[in-house]
């Protein structure tokens, strides 16, 4: 990092639970059973979403690639998080913090926009029911996808950039389990209140749009759904619909109480278990949310089974 003496500067040290040495096995058990249930739930959701083609739709294509993005992000952070909790070696190497932060931030850019685009999906299909497919073509699932990857790339590289021009004057610690935003902003040796600015104004922007489009949505939904006749239609409705924004507030909530929080003065206990939360907690629910609320899954997983 810029005044921080690159070429001799070895790497970080990841604090984690390291001043509570004896939680450190219960964390490391707790975190690789999640770990796993992440790999087997988003997997079975990207299998039977390629397999079953009564799944093709562009409702299950989002879902796979938001299941695909749950296994990047949180395959990002978790190997080297297990691997600092299981034994007395805390450290990262510069390079692989580096790296871990531009792609941590890219691929929850990238989720961020995802929800957004899915969000627009289910208006289309509860408001637009008979030109769904017309308008959800092939081709326009592709390009809202394209352009959530480049949104959530082009968030990284604002905020990882602004975050490594810190000086950090040998500073080492991180008292995190991962590299992230506020925990190296935390550890510079100079006036953050810019980057500190910058930060909370690209979460609010990646937070705040998104999440009132989602909202606003979802009024539409609600209405649409609620003059439907049919009570099992109705039902169907919700319980998609209901899936979706179980995800949506799971995903918001935690960076929300994580980010916009200035990062000198809020509880760096707190955010780190929040960060926890939405790097192996999130990603290993959604498959479990959706597939207990959808009926397409659950056959669609029987069948394969």
């Amino acid at each position: 990092m810029k005044g921080a003496n690159n070429h001799s500067f070895k790497g970080f040290i990841l604090m984690g639970v390291s001043d509570h040495p004896q939680l450190e096995k219960i964390f490391f058990v707790v975190i690789l059973f999640s770990y796993l249930m992440t790999l087997v739930g988003n997997l079975t959701i990207i299998l039977i979403s390629r397999l079953d083609a009564r799944l093709h739709t562009p409702m299950y294509f989002f879902l796979s690639n938001l299941s695909s993005l749950d296994l990047a992000f949180t395959t990002s952070s978790v190997p080297q998080m297990l691997l600092n909790l299981w034994g007395p070696d805390k450290t990262i190497s510069y390079s692989g913090c580096i790296t871990q932060l531009y792609i941590f931030l890219w691929l929850g850019g990238t989720e961020d926009i995802l929800l957004v685009v899915m969000a627009f999906d289910r208006y289309v299909a509860v408001c637009q029911p008979l030109h769904y497919m017309t308008i959800m073509h092939p081709r326009l699932c592709w390009q809202l996808t394209a352009i959530a990857w480049v949104g959530g790339l082009g968030n990284s590289l604002i905020q990882s950039t602004f975050t490594v021009q810190l000086p950090l004057c040998g500073h080492q610690k991180v008292d995190n389990f991962l590299c992230e935003v506020p925990a190296l902003i935390k550890i510079a040796c100079v006036d953050t209140s810019l980057n500190e600015a910058v930060l909370k104004g690209i979460c609010t922007f990646f937070t705040v749009v998104p999440l009132s489009i989602i909202l606003i949505s979802y009024g539409y939904i609600v209405r649409a759904v609620l003059k439907i006749q049919s009570g099992e239609g109705r039902r169907k409705a919700f319980n998609t619909c209901g899936s979706h924004l179980i995800v949506v507030f799971l995903f918001y909530g935690s960076p929300i109480y994580a980010y916009l929080l200035p990062a000198k003065s809020s509880s760096q206990d707190r955010g780190k278990f929040i960060s926890l939360f939405y790097s192996v907690v999130t990603p290993m629910v959604n498959p479990l949310i959706y597939t207990l609320r959808n009926k397409e899954v659950k056959g669609a997983l029987r069948k394969l089974l």
